[in-house]
């Protein structure tokens, strides 16, 4: 079987993972990653067997460092069938025009705007809008958390509004630039915030408001979802269609905290801690009155891997069938496990 061949143009908080989870898949495989700087990132990816790529100014600083190199970005890209843009957030668009001149299919992450690519993605919501597509972004870790609770059920309840407040992490763990260290900071100040309309280039039919908060926190990022519905329900049916979705994992056992449900991903050995499922607080989904109550929590460095990994296989035409690529990332991934 012939495998896709898959880079990674930074190799970071999501991009590590990306590769990672590329690794593991039958269909795909890793021909190379970037890094800008020779730090332990770029050692454990020699380590770990990933070809390593930089810049062409960056090449004698990791050879100092004793860090072999293969190439440059620009090599690292002609070796392969599609790039995962996994830099920080606002860089990739610099990266656009490179991809372009090489002729790569490119994926973004959601730290870039919408109109980076023709199309916005989540693997359930529109999958087939990527299928052999040239130019897709992955977005945000909350918006793929907001569309993964959505699209089940407006599908089948029916949603009249949604009413969001994010309240976000303030940095990931081992970011030693982020904050705050004491304060909860308006993100932004001015409503609403970019999750809503983030949302609408998967769902525009979707009326949503979106808030967002920003915490001294660095575990994952909590989401107060308020819902109106067009059909009749109550907190039961909400339960049952959220708990049968692919990537939910309902949360119990007096669990409370987002630090308990990372605790709960150590204990079940996830690599890196990682939660790539939406974590649904079983306990507080509540309906009143046509009108939905829920807590959800978000692991931010972790959860748009799977649906990276579905991009691939739309973009490249390795599976046609959602259901199917999403089975097989899940198994690969130990996802529900």
């Amino acid at each position: 079987m012939t495998k896709a061949k898959v880079v990674i143009n930074g190799y970071g908080t999501i991009g590590k993972r990306v590769a990672d989870a590329v690794s593991l898949q039958e269909d795909m495989e890793v021909v190379g990653v970037s890094k800008t700087r020779p730090n332990f990132e770029a050692k454990i990816a020699v380590e770990k067997g990933y070809d390593l790529y930089t810049l062409p100014e960056s090449v004698e600083s990791f050879e100092k460092a004793g860090l072999k190199v293969s190439g440059t970005v620009e090599d690292m890209l002609k070796i392969a069938d599609i790039v995962i843009d996994c830099t920080p957030g606002k860089v990739g668009i610099s990266n656009k025009e490179m991809y372009d001149k090489i002729g790569i299919k490119a994926i973004w992450q959601g730290g870039e705007g919408s109109d980076i690519a023709p199309i916005s993605f989540n693997s359930e919501a529109n999958y087939e809008k990527a299928y052999g597509a040239d130019r897709v972004r992955v977005v945000s870790c909350n918006t793929t958390g907001l569309c993964r609770v959505v699209y089940p059920l407006d599908k089948k309840i029916g949603i009249k509004k949604v009413r969001a407040t994010l309240i976000r992490r303030g940095g990931d763990p081992g970011d030693i630039k982020s904050g705050p260290i004491d304060a909860l900071v308006l993100d932004p100040v001015k409503l609403p915030s970019h999750h809503g309309p983030d949302l609408n280039t998967i769902m525009p039919e979707i009326n949503i408001t979106s808030c967002a908060i920003k915490a001294p926190t660095t575990f994952m990022h909590l989401h107060i979802i308020n819902a109106e519905f067009e059909k009749d329900c109550n907190s039961e049916d909400v339960i049952e269609i959220l708990k049968n979705r692919p990537r939910i994992r309902m949360i119990k056992d007096g669990i409370k905290s987002t630090a308990e449900i990372i605790e709960c991903a150590r204990d079940i050995g996830r690599s890196r801690n990682d939660m790539w499922e939406n974590c649904v607080f079983e306990d507080s989904i509540a309906v009143e009155d046509g009108e939905l109550y829920m807590f959800q929590a978000i692991h931010q460095e972790s959860d748009v891997v799977p649906e990276n990994i579905d991009c691939i296989r739309a973009m490249l035409k390795l599976e046609k069938d959602n259901k199917k690529s999403i089975e097989k990332t899940n198994k690969a991934l130990g996802i529900n496990n």
